[in-house]
């Protein structure tokens, strides 16, 4: 016998289904604000990032690659070998590292692309969990926690909470709005 709760107002429901298994949860209405603050947070924390690698004369990868990931076990030293000694590979770092946090940072930071942003945000923060590999304190460190964060900003939809997103997707092409021409740039907004 199924049973219902009453609707407690204030209260968001959301629910999935990933391979055959649901997931239900409530979150508060306030929960907005820490979705808010946890996607600014990383853009803040990306922009200045950024910021620093642009802004700095002759920043590269080079010796982070070849040097940090063979010291420490890293089950990719292999990986981060061939990307440190491969010049093009070093070359095209030079330029997506920096302007990919910065522009990662931006997107956050105004909530326009949010989910294209976290995603690239958690592929870096991916790479840094790799590159810096610790695992002395257990497999979770702060690389990873800020990997799920990116995750989490772009689960919960975080650019449609004050950000430019919201507008976004609501730009009309050829009369009807463009998150429903084109279902797929939900991956993308939001």
């Amino acid at each position: 016998m199924a049973t219902t709760r009453p609707t407690l107002e204030g209260v968001n429901t959301f629910e999935s289904h990933l391979g055959g298994i649901t997931v239900r949860g409530e979150a508060h209405s306030l929960s907005a604000w820490f979705v808010l603050a946890l996607r600014l947070m990383m853009g803040v924390a990306f922009l200045n990032a950024g910021l620093d690698k642009v802004l700095a004369a002759g920043w590269g990868a080079q010796g982070y690659l070849l040097n940090v990931a063979a010291t420490n076990g890293n089950p990719l030293q292999g990986m981060f070998l061939w990307m440190g000694q491969t010049q093009w590979f070093v070359d095209f770092l030079a330029i997506a590292v920096p302007w990919g946090e910065l522009l990662i940072g931006l997107g956050l930071i105004v909530g326009a692309l949010t989910r294209l942003a976290a995603f690239f945000g958690a592929f870096m923060m991916l790479m840094f969990y790799f590159g810096n590999w610790s695992i002395e304190h257990g497999v979770i460190n702060g690389d990873f926690a800020y990997m799920l964060v990116f995750l989490a900003v772009a689960a919960f939809g975080a650019g449609r909470i004050l950000g430019l997103d919201t507008y976004l997707e609501r730009i009309e092409f050829r009369g009807e709005p463009l998150i429903e021409r084109y279902p797929r740039l939900q991956y993308i907004f939001g």
